[in-house]
């Protein structure tokens, strides 16, 4: 066994959302009214909510990118997501956590975001 850090192959790069919580389409959708002022489209259809986790408690854990990593709102837009996340009714609290791994990529953008921005 080795003390590296590599992770094993077939381990996602993302981890996976609470998708069956009760909470979890709330949270969806506060993230969809998030916008990248330079782009008219809303943060989760770029794809740049990489994971949504909800614990027992209705914690929230919201793991997001940027789509590089010289963005002029690096230091805001995680702020943005919580200020709209936390209003939802039995959140209990919202951390959000900026990551750059993986590297965003545009294959990460929704049909819809895609159609919006004239990639379809």
């Amino acid at each position: 066994m080795t003390d590296t850090a590599e992770p094993l192959e077939g381990t996602p790069l993302i981890r996976p959302s609470s998708t069956d919580h009760p909470l979890y389409e709330k949270i969806v959708e506060a993230c969809r009214s998030v916008f990248d002022p330079e782009i008219p489209v809303n943060i989760y259809d770029l794809g740049l909510i990489y994971t949504i986790e909800v614990d027992d408690e209705n914690a929230v854990n919201i793991t997001m990118t940027l789509t590089a990593p010289g963005c002029p709102v690096a230091g805001d837009m995680p702020g943005w997501v919580a200020d709209a996340v936390e209003p939802i009714e039995g959140v209990k609290q919202v951390d959000v956590e900026l990551t750059w791994e993986p590297i965003w990529g545009m294959d990460m953008m929704s049909d819809e975001a895609r159609l919006e921005l004239g990639f379809m």
